[in-house]
């Protein structure tokens, strides 16, 4: 469905956790490449630069960029940003200010290990910092959620931020979402939905009295064995939730695919899991 005078929106996974149909890279980490009428933007940037080996090898020309968004401060969605800025000084990147937080992992005992962004970031000269929602232009804009209304995802229990006082538990108020929008389709993106994407959803719709088109995200609900029954249950619950929604929703990263199974079982065709280098065409 093109728009426009040979105009369209395209929607390119960079890169993820899982290899993709062209053998391009595939790491732990995110990053999708946004082309609309007006704009080239880029959210996230994964964990490395792969995110820009894999768009050279897709013909995707990141110097033509002009804005990057930074759903949350995690090493996994920010860790290809300064090597980005090595080919292109001009596109601007927007987070919030809170983004740049020390954030840590609980990896067990007293493991923690530091998950946050690489600080240099925050001196960049073309860094946009956020307090709350932002509106770039009549195609993209960024909300953040205030008030839950659901629980966190059970996964995001080991995740903090270490204070002043010690470690305490991450609130992710450095989470924003990104609206894309032409003259057919709104989509709804984010990075892991830490917020619970059933709150992102609920928030959407207060802020805009609709419901988007087309949600792409990580759902934060990936375990590295296998799932406790109260965990299976949420994850259903999640999926049949979402089933309610006239919406398309594409997932990766995060999720998991043991969780995508499991979810796909409930949604069927309404739900899509997008690898690295794969892209959606509207």
């Amino acid at each position: 469905m093109r728009y426009g005078v040979g105009k369209y929106m395209r929607i390119v996974n960079l890169i993820e956790n899982t290899e993709g149909k062209s053998k391009c890279l595939f790491e732990h980490g995110l990053s999708f490449y946004i082309e609309t009428e007006s704009h080239k933007a880029l959210l996230d940037l994964g964990q490395t630069d792969s995110s820009l080996r894999n768009a050279k090898k897709l013909g995707i020309n990141l110097n033509e960029a002009d804005t990057v968004v930074l759903s949350h401060g995690h090493y996994d969605h920010s860790g290809g940003i300064i090597p980005f800025t090595m080919i292109n000084d001009h596109a601007a990147i927007y987070m919030q200010s809170l983004a740049g937080g020390d954030f840590y992992a609980n990896d067990g005992g007293n493991r923690y290990r530091y998950i946050g962004i690489d600080k240099e970031i925050l001196m960049l000269p073309q860094l946009r910092l956020l307090k709350g929602d932002y509106v770039i232009d009549d195609e993209l804009e960024l909300f953040t959620i205030k008030n839950r209304t659901h629980p966190l995802p059970f996964t995001n229990k080991r995740l903090l931020i270490k204070t002043a006082c010690g470690f305490v538990p991450d609130d992710f108020c450095h989470e924003h979402f990104l609206v894309v929008k032409d003259r057919e389709h709104t989509v709804l993106m984010s990075g892991c939905a830490h917020n619970g994407i059933l709150s992102i959803i609920d928030t959407y719709r207060e802020k805009y009295g609709n419901l988007p088109d087309i949600v792409i995200s990580g759902f934060h609900l990936m375990v590295k064995r296998n799932y406790r029954d109260s965990e299976l249950q949420e994850v259903r619950f999640i999926a049949k939730e979402l089933k309610k929604y006239q919406i398309k929703f594409y997932t990766c990263h995060c999720t998991g695919i043991p969780a995508f199974e499991e979810m796909k079982k409930i949604m069927g065709n309404q739900l899509k899991y997008i690898h690295s280098s794969e892209q959606i065409i509207l």
